[in-house]
């Protein structure tokens, strides 16, 4: 039977990390079902999800720490179990681009929160607008809409709210 690690590291970033990590999972017979990293300011920052055998496992669970470690590394590993599903949820994809300023994420992440809508996947980011140099700001999530909520409302309702805040929105099907 299957069982499952999510593997969370953080640290100064350096070449190699990845391959060094993946390296490991692999050694110890596991599976790399899933990652993310990034560079946050100097920090590297990955989330991995694993899986394999129990023995596969318990020998990543020693040894990746140990890989991490040389790499300066510090690590949060924890067993999980696959995801289940919601039966009927629609999956969508939300992207916002406004002029940054404080309070936008958490704004948004309210309007979902009060739907009992989930967020599934979110990614930020600030940059410069061309010509101007005006700092702006960028939010893309995947959210799964559960089937009691009716769509035509819920996407005239976000875009409202985004307009109230001079926030350009779109919400679409995620493919």
């Amino acid at each position: 039977m299957q069982e499952y690690l999510v593997i969370s590291a953080i640290g100064e970033d350096k070449p190699g990390i990845i391959n060094g990590l993946s390296q490991t999972a692999t050694e110890s017979g596991c599976n790399i079902l899933d990652t993310r990293m990034t560079v946050l300011g100097g920090e590297f920052a990955l989330i991995m999800l694993i899986n394999g055998l129990p023995d596969q496992i318990a020998t990543a669970e020693s040894s990746i720490p140990q890989a991490a470690e040389a790499f300066g590394l510090t690590t949060i590993l924890r067993r999980t179990a696959p995801r289940r599903e919601a039966d009927g949820s629609r999956p969508y994809y939300i992207s916002v681009v406004a002029l940054d300023h404080p309070g936008i994420v958490r704004e948004i992440a309210g309007f979902f929160s009060e739907r009992k809508i989930n967020i599934e996947e979110m990614e930020t980011g600030t940059y410069a607008a061309a010509h101007t140099g005006s700092p702006m700001f960028s939010l893309e999530i995947a959210v799964k809409v559960p089937a009691t909520i009716a769509i035509a409302p819920l996407k005239e309702a976000f875009i409202a709210f985004c307009d109230e805040r001079n926030l350009d929105a779109t919400i679409e099907p995620r493919r």
